[in-house]
């Protein structure tokens, strides 16, 4: 810049640079036993797992999802149990593992798999609501879990025609006594098999 000449005021601000939701929040989030939701040693207790693909079919390893459910009688009020602190030194205790809290939040592991157990929810409600955090996302996506055998399938037709299976949880055994059993629930953030996201508007 030539001597005496004052340097130029600046114009205006740049653009803030854009921001993602990940992987961050698996510091502080996840929490002992998040994906504890049926009471321990419920004997309708269900699992729900899976895995968190990418666009190219790559696990995703720092994933985090939150689930919400109504309980098997449709109630929406949950167990408190979740937040406990040791009294001593204020650590996280997670759950009592004594009531049905119908929220879970779990991270991804290395291979991208995360797993939940909990109880069915009702036919009036069939599915488990999932809230999904990764790395890539400016924000956070919705989707739903649907429990197959629970009478789901209109309305996952209803929202998004034959798409709507990518919403389905898919049994992986057959009932025993009654037991709804074990299901499985991939996520895929896009391509070809990209999962149903939903857009709530207040």
């Amino acid at each position: 810049m030539p001597r005496g000449h004052a340097a130029p005021e600046p114009t205006g601000l740049g653009p803030t640079p854009a921001q993602t939701v990940g992987p961050f929040f698996g510091y502080a989030l996840p929490f002992p036993a998040g994906g504890e939701i049926a009471p321990a040693g419920h004997p309708d207790t269900i699992t729900v797992h899976g895995y968190v693909y990418d666009g190219h079919g790559e696990p995703v390893p720092d994933a985090l999802l939150e689930f919400w459910q109504a309980a098997p009688d449709g109630s929406l009020a949950g167990t408190p149990g979740s937040w406990r602190r040791d009294p001593a030194d204020g650590t996280f205790l997670g759950r009592d593992g004594l009531g049905f809290t119908g929220f879970g939040r779990v991270p991804t592991g290395a291979d991208g798999h995360w797993s939940v157990r909990s109880l069915p929810p009702p036919p009036a409600a069939p599915y488990l609501a999932v809230c999904l955090f990764a790395r890539g996302l400016s924000r956070h996506l919705f989707t739903r879990a649907y429990i197959e055998g629970l009478g789901g399938d209109a309305e996952l037709t209803a929202i998004a025609g034959e798409r709507g299976r990518t919403m389905l949880a898919r049994r992986e055994d057959a009932p025993h006594g009654g037991r709804p059993g074990r299901f499985r629930f991939d996520v895929h953030l896009q391509g070809e098999k990209e999962t149903v996201f939903l857009d709530f508007h207040a």
